[in-house]
């Protein structure tokens, strides 16, 4: 087992780690959408959040030698599900055929009040 840590994500703000490595797969920590330069939520509503998000998850995998292609699992929790379009709608930009597997939820309340917060399984090739 191997932890995975960058910089250019958001520090883990507890005791677990951005991604660990366990034989050819990466399991990343659900990722919410703070700018790991600001420290901060980015602005703006659903999409914006889901598009940091997942360029959080894009910089850890690339810390690990990975990219997006890589990924064969993800899950996406909302605090609204009414959301689910606009999140499709830019989740769809950093993917391609064939695309993750996928499960999407909603979910009572995320940390620091996030919209949405992704977590990703990579397969190493």
């Amino acid at each position: 087992m191997k932890a995975i840590s960058t910089q250019k994500a958001p520090a883990a703000i507890g005791p677990y780690s951005q991604a660990i490595q366990v034989g050819n797969l990466v399991y990343t920590s659900g990722q919410i959408p703070i700018d790991p330069a600001t420290g901060s939520f980015v602005e703006g509503g659903i999409k914006e959040q889901t598009r940091q998000s997942l360029t959080n998850v894009q910089a850890i995998l690339k810390e690990a030698g990975l990219t997006m292609g890589n990924v064969v699992k993800t899950t996406v929790f909302m605090a609204d599900m009414n959301d689910f379009a606009d999140m499709n709608a830019v989740y769809a930009e950093f993917f391609s055929e064939p695309y993750p597997a996928r499960s999407a939820v909603a979910v009572k309340a995320l940390p620091k009040g996030a919209l949405v917060e992704i977590e990703v399984v990579a397969e190493i090739a």
